[in-house]
């Protein structure tokens, strides 16, 4: 799987819970506040094993898509960011359970009353695997880097989209960084902890002096992970092994030392019948990216399948306000509820994803259902729309209106095989309203060419966004963020979408940032019908009995330093 780009991003290459009060200066030292989430949002592992975790040997693991670069701050595929994910840490981890924020290269934090700084004080006794020291001047010489980019070693500010209004990071000691904004930025402890796309893991100082051209040596990256990179070629496998003294894990893991394993290959195989295959044949222990048809007959065989869905969105159809037909609400409204959600339930998905009733995922703070509303199926209620707004039906069913025909575009991914089949269910149902869905479903590097021509071209953008925040929806959907919805500033609702989404940024406070997430479900879905969610997609595993320890993450990512094989 791949995140949606957003308008900021597409110019640049591919790529709850909260621990604190919000009073006055609110000290943050992991409070532990607990937010009730679905099933969906515990994190799997493998099964449990009675003896104590074995040390050394290799983990031959499948994906389906591969890594185009070793730079971890770059990644936007699921295979880069697992990658970086193990070569690099964060400021804070999440709770893939609850939600919370907890300590991990910051032991623990605060911020002003204002939300524009953000106060972190360090482990004293973290090192890049280069050996030097990481502290406050590397949490700066990062986070500049990371959010400005720069020109003269051709890095693009790969984390301005993430964090927006990001202004400097102070650093008043060796191990305190003090990251100031200039604007309130209410997810940015969550975005500390970030793992998906572009994420910002911590490299060195020796890395960051690097080109991007340089950087694609994986021996100039250099994280303080659990693992670093012995090889990497491209289109075929990345190779890393253990970091010696490696002893910092996130507390909430209860791992002591290094990892496990000596080493894990990460094998590019496209092809889910070949992965498959080389799962059966011990040729790999275990495969991201298990087919929806392979997941009962993998079990059958004697494989373990662990899953988690992915926080953040839904799959959307996120609908282009700025061109024909979908400028039109009653089109937009129309396509919301003129499509079966129970025929790919019952025909296209398994019990490891769901069917979207929000744009957010159930697991993220502020959810709320709208399948009784305006994410139902009622077709009835949907020609009516179209009858009313004057789109009538022409001779062959296709409704017409001012002589154009009722043509919706459509530009997809086909990395997860849930998705052409569910896009073609949706396609039939529209149909029969008189709505003639074109579909596009390409692969990666196609889509992100085609993402770019977005807003002049293409009607519906499906993907999803990776956050386990709320504030995922200002990132995606704000017209000054990432604009899914592409508004001008003649659209109607422009103001008024901005300043709800951005309310996301205003509180910590539990209760208002949820009455936040709300509000700005509302005026998505509800008032301006931008987006149509189609599934809650998961990350599915299939392993051998003998490995046991897979985490997944917030983010649903894998974490391997608590893996390791009984065989």
């Amino acid at each position: 799987m791949s995140d949606l780009r957003t308008s900021i991003e597409s110019g640049r290459p591919p790529r709850k819970k909260w621990p604190w009060l919000a009073v006055g200066a609110a000290a943050v030292v992991a409070l532990g506040i607990t937010w009730g989430v679905s099933a969906s949002a515990v994190p799997s592992t493998s099964a449990a094993t009675d003896g104590t975790p074995v040390r050394g040997g290799t983990l031959e693991f499948g994906l389906l898509d591969y890594q185009r670069s070793p730079d971890t701050q770059w990644g936007t595929n699921y295979a880069e960011s697992i990658i970086g994910n193990n070569v690099t840490d964060k400021l804070t981890w999440q709770d893939p359970k609850t939600g919370d924020i907890t300590p991990w290269l910051a032991k623990s934090w605060e911020t002003n009353a204002e939300l524009t700084e953000f106060t972190f004080h360090l482990r004293d006794d973290v090192t890049f695997s280069d050996g030097s020291p990481f502290n406050a001047a590397a949490v700066k010489a990062n986070f500049d880097q990371y959010v400005h980019g720069d020109k003269a070693l051709n890095i693009s500010p790969n984390g301005a989209t993430l964090l927006p209004g990001y202004i400097e990071t102070l650093t008043p000691d060796k191990f305190t960084a003090v990251v100031r904004f200039d604007r309130p930025s209410a997810s940015f402890l969550q975005a500390s902890s970030f793992t998906a796309n572009a994420q910002p893991g911590f490299l060195s100082l020796a890395t960051l002096a690097k080109s991007a051209e340089q950087r694609t040596d994986p021996k100039n990256v250099i994280g303080t992970g659990p693992f670093v990179y012995e090889s990497w070629q491209p289109q075929v496998k990345t190779v890393l092994v253990k970091r010696a003294g490696y002893n910092w894990s996130p507390p909430a893991l209860k791992h002591t030392g290094e990892a496990y394993l000596d080493k894990i290959v990460f094998n590019t195989i496209p092809e889910a019948s070949v992965r498959t295959g080389s799962l059966k044949s011990g040729t790999i222990d275990a495969t991201l990216d298990v087919g929806t048809t392979d997941e009962q007959p993998l079990k059958d065989a004697g494989f373990e399948i662990i899953s988690r869905q992915v926080s953040g969105t839904a799959i959307f159809f996120n609908l282009n306000a700025s061109i024909f037909p979908t400028n039109d609400i009653a089109v937009r409204k129309a396509i919301q509820l003129g499509w079966n959600r129970e025929t790919i339930e019952k025909t296209v998905l398994t019990p490891s994803y769901s069917i979207a009733t929000s744009v957010l995922a159930p697991s993220v703070q502020g959810y709320a259902d709208y399948s009784g509303s305006v994410l139902k199926y009622d077709q009835q209620a949907a020609a009516k729309i179209l009858d009313d707004a004057g789109w009538v039906p022409g001779p062959d069913g296709i409704r017409v209106k001012d002589g154009q025909r009722l043509t919706v575009k459509l530009l997809g991914i086909n990395n997860l095989v849930v998705n052409k089949p569910a896009y073609e269910s949706i396609q039939q149902d529209l149909k029969k309203i008189g709505i003639d869905l074109q579909l596009t479903v390409v692969p990666i590097p196609d889509y992100s060419a085609n993402v770019a021509k977005a807003q002049t071209e293409w009607n519906v953008v499906a993907a999803n966004r990776s956050r386990n925040d709320p504030g995922v929806l200002n990132l995606q959907y704000s017209p000054k963020l990432g604009n899914g919805s592409y508004l001008t500033k003649d659209f109607p609702g422009y103001d008024e979408i901005t300043t709800k989404l951005g309310a996301l940024e205003l509180t910590l406070d539990p209760a208002k940032r949820a009455q936040a997430a709300k509000a700005a479900q509302d005026v998505l879905l509800e008032k301006y019908a931008l987006v149509s969610p189609v599934y809650n997609p998961s990350q599915v595993i299939a392993h051998a009995k003998y490995v046991d320890g897979i985490i997944f993450d917030a983010q649903s990512r894998n974490h391997f330093v608590n893996t390791w094989k009984t065989k």
